[in-house]
């Protein structure tokens, strides 16, 4: 097997060659391009409080796959076999509430490194990079779909300090880490129907922002990003922190604005809107899901939506500053084979950007020959990009092709089922 695959990318480093594209070096940025592998597929956004928060602001999951991990050390266990089993560079991102252990009396508010040690002591032996965002939903004090545009100020404090908590944790997992974490802010926020006040939840939600954000760390430990979305379950009338609040938040305060691509319209392009931003704000944070229809989280597949951002966010070397995290949760799947199917199309789809025959089209391009632009568009689509991937794999001493499947089924039989 391993002999017939180094053949075949033989054939294609020539025919890749013939097109004036250089498949090594194409590996080689692939190779370099971190990922941020997201921890909640593995527990089903519910964390690991064990207080019995009901599940709000629009991060139900659906499914009862067996197999849940319960506790942070069972994620723990299922992020290794997940990663185990991908090529390339990963990091792992948190929620806010997939603590280590909770201590007595204190609440999401006074969240400190005590909750979250075991994380820290884990990705030190593992080589790996930390994220986090913090948890505005799944708590009693998301009251009425608000929280931190809440018109009480003290569930507004509540919020507030949270989200300065999950900061400071992030610093830390940075500093110790030597690589800088990205925390990224998502509020549920929001009215199920028509609100007659529309101005005053956005200026509370801007004053609090601005409260969690005042606290200064190094770029080389905490990078801050938001997020918008255009509507939420339970707040499909009005998100108080919509496309257009958050990117001229982030432009005025010099954060990385986060872009789910399960979290436009359907007919809007997010690749598009890539090089619109980097061009003038230079960083994004790229939350990669698939929305269907009203929901936003789906496993994300090679289709020509992920296929199209991919290829934005190389062609032009931005993804030396596009920072990219995976956001889908589905529990009617191997929660697992979710982790690994869809962070392997997340690197394919990388991969095709990147072995896309470039200086040729915009050759075509600037010479106004739109005929054969299309031409050698649609011509490098059959292109054996696949050959590619396969000697990617190979070199990274992971399964290739459907081989990773029967790992996951026995450690399904030996640990998932486990659980009961």
């Amino acid at each position: 097997m391993s002999k017939h695959i180094e053949e075949s990318y033989a054939l294609a480093r020539e025919v890749y060659a013939s097109y004036g594209v250089n498949t090594e070096d194409a590996m080689r940025r692939l190779a370099s391009i971190e990922i941020s592998l997201h921890a909640w597929q593995g527990d089903d956004v519910v964390g690991f409080e064990n207080i019995n928060h009901a599940l709000t602001g629009g991060c139900q999951v659906t499914g009862n796959y067996p197999g849940r991990a319960r506790t942070a050390d069972e994620l723990r266990a299922d992020l290794e076999m997940a990663l185990q089993l991908l090529p390339g560079t990963m990091r792992v991102c948190l929620q806010g509430h997939q603590v280590d252990r909770m201590l007595p009396g204190r609440d999401r508010d006074q969240f400190s490194m005590d909750n979250f040690s075991a994380w820290l002591a884990w990705a030190q032996e593992h080589r790996l990079a930390l994220d986090i965002a913090p948890c505005f939903y799944s708590h009693p004090k998301l009251d009425h779909g608000l929280s931190l545009s809440h018109p009480d100020p003290a569930i507004r404090r509540f919020w507030i300090d949270h989200g300065k908590a999950i900061r400071r944790i992030g610093a830390e997992f940075g500093r110790v880490l030597g690589r800088p974490c990205v925390c990224n802010f998502w509020a549920p926020d929001g009215f199920k129907d028509t609100p007659a006040d529309r101005d005053f939840p956005r200026r509370r939600l801007l004053a609090a922002l601005d409260e969690c954000f005042a606290e200064e760390f190094p770029e080389n430990e905490l990078l801050d990003a938001v997020e918008p979305k255009l509507f939420g379950i339970g707040s499909e009338s009005c998100t108080i922190g919509s496309h257009d609040f958050y990117l001229t938040y982030a432009a005025r305060r010099n954060k990385l604005i986060c872009l789910d691509s399960g979290h436009f319209h359907p007919t809007e392009s997010v690749a598009d809107k890539i090089s619109a931003i980097c061009c003038q704000q230079g960083r994004i944070l790229l939350h990669v899901s698939r929305g269907v229809r009203w929901d936003s989280d789906h496993v994300i597949i090679l289709n020509d939506e992920l296929l199209s951002i991919a290829r934005e966010c190389v062609a032009w070397d931005y993804e030396k500053q596009i920072y990219f995290c995976l956001d889908f949760f589905d529990a009617s799947i191997n929660r697992i084979a979710a982790w690994v199917i869809g962070t392997r199309n997340m690197q394919k789809a990388l991969l095709c950007g990147l072995l896309e025959p470039r200086q040729e089209l915009i050759r075509l391009e600037q010479e106004w020959d739109f005929s054969a632009r299309l031409a050698l568009q649609e011509e490098s689509k059959a292109l054996p990009w696949c050959a590619v991937w396969n000697e990617f794999c190979r070199r990274a001493g992971v399964p290739v092709g459907f081989d990773f499947l029967p790992q996951i089924r026995a450690y399904e039989q030996q640990v998932l089922s486990l659980r009961g």
